[in-house]
Formats: C-alpha cells, structure tokens, sequence
C-alpha cells in the first residue's frame, strides 16, 4: 500500500496540498480559496477539490448550489469520473471539483466500500498531470473524508486562528498526521501552519502568534493573514477577496502566502534533488 502511494507522488507533475484543520471558524476555505486564486494569479494551474458537506469553497468560487450534479460526492462514489467533475471558475487556471451535501452521508457509505479510504487517492490519480497544483478543501473533522485527503496529498497547510485554544488543537491534528504517515501515506508532512485573522491590536493574537512559532518553529509561515471586513464580505458575492478587492490587506496577505508556499515547494524539490 505505502508503495503505491510513492508511485503516484513520483509521477504526479501536481503538488498536491490539503487545508484542513478539524477546529471550524478557522479560515480554512478562506486560505483555500484565496491561496489557490493567488497561484493562479502568479502563473500557477490549480485545481480546488472540495470535500467539505457544507460547500463554502464551491459557493465562494460562484458555482450555484443548483449547478453541482457532477461532484465529488459522485467521485468518490465511483458513479463519477472526476475528469467530468471539473468545473471551470471565473478565474483563468483556476478550475474546481464542487461538494453537495450529499457528501454529509459519505462517511457511512465510504466504510462498506473497497478503498474506502484511497478513493480520492485512486481519482487524484486521474488528472494530476493537468494542473501544477492540487488544492483540496478538507470538511471541520477528523473523519474518514479528511482522510482519503490525508491519504490523497503531498502535504498539509493547517490554518490557525489566533485564538486562545489554538495549540490545543493543533497537537490533535499533528498526532492524526503522523498516524497516517506511519500507516498510510509515508510522504506526508506539513508543509506550514499560516495564522489567520490576525488582529496587531490585540494582544492575544500576538501572544498565540509568539507561542505558535515557539512551538513549531519555521513550519510557521511568515506571512500572516490579518482579520479583515473585505475578506469576510467576498464569499457573499461568490468570489475570492483577490478579485473583490485586489488591494486590500487581506488581499496581499494571500499573494504573499502563495509565494511563500512555492519558495518552500522549490526548497523541498531542491533537497530531494540533492
């Protein structure tokens, strides 16, 4: 089983990244949304799979509820090639894999399947040539959809609120990582933890910014993104803040962060060259 995960991240011309973190509230289909617009913005074609019940990165990319019959309910499945499941954005290079909430009663139909949890590994498959980014929305839980993405991925950003349980719940999803290292997906790692709705003002966000990097280190991304009102209103109008508002804080923060993301993509391709 662990080789043939190798083979597919060996052939594979995608870096395929979750975002996931089982807290919700986090901004994690914000980061979603917005990391992968920013990519596509700098040159980069990526490719958004949304396996969250709830949606949110399928309505904030602008594909109406009524408009999703081809989905990654279907994929996962089986009774959907994924191929036809692509669904083309507003937004030039980006293209997404939408979720329904069909997808909420995955999770008791996946444990009677075969793979149950390699679906979305044996779909990524598929298309990884297409696309120079693979960018899965993974749902607030530690259940068996976010594992066929743990299973399915290169790597994990986690987003971080800079609240005050934030660690707490980070040492969960670190310990589920390695699990599935150890048993299931032998490359995985995490690529960075990005804190988000960060506020300079309070002092709790700098106190959990300043425990967060002692804790991790340099996993933690420099770039962090700042709480902000233009960010919050883009998903109403179905699209990233990079388009809603380009100049915007929260705006640059994303353009940073997906730089950030392929400065450390050509570092790790550097030392496993060497």
């Amino acid at each position: 089983m662990n080789t043939h995960v190798g083979n597919l991240h060996q052939r594979t011309t995608a870096r395929i990244l979750a975002v996931a973190n089982q807290k919700g509230g986090v901004g994690k289909t914000t980061t979603t949304i917005n990391l992968a617009t920013a990519l596509a913005a700098i040159g980069q074609t990526v490719l958004i799979i949304d396996t969250d019940p709830q949606g949110n990165a399928s309505t904030g990319l602008g594909i109406s509820r009524d408009d999703r019959e081809r989905n990654v309910y279907g994929v996962l499945m089986g009774e959907t090639p994924i191929k036809s499941a692509i669904y083309k954005t507003d937004i030039p290079q980006l293209d997404i894999v939408p979720s329904t909430a069909d997808l909420s009663g995955a999770e008791l139909e996946l444990v009677e399947l075969d793979r149950r949890s390699h679906r979305l590994y044996d779909a990524i498959a598929e298309i990884s040539d297409r696309y120079d980014y693979i960018l899965i929305d993974c749902p607030p839980s530690l259940n068996l959809l976010t594992l066929n993405a743990l299973v399915a991925v290169h790597a994990v950003v986690v987003p971080l609120q800079c609240e005050f349980f934030a660690l707490e719940g980070l040492s969960m999803l670190i310990k589920t990582i390695e699990r599935v290292r150890q048993t299931l997906n032998p490359q995985l790692e995490i690529q960075g933890v990005v804190l988000t709705m960060f506020d300079k003002r309070n002092n709790l966000s700098l106190q959990v910014s300043q425990d967060v990097r002692e804790f991790l280190g340099d996993t933690v991304y420099q770039t962090v993104i700042p709480r902000n009102v233009r960010v919050s209103e883009a998903p109403s109008h179905g699209k990233p803040v990079l388009i809603y508002d380009h100049r915007c804080a929260g705006s640059q923060a994303y353009i940073n962060l997906a730089k950030e993301v392929i400065r450390r993509e050509r570092q790790l391709n550097a030392a496993e060259v060497a």
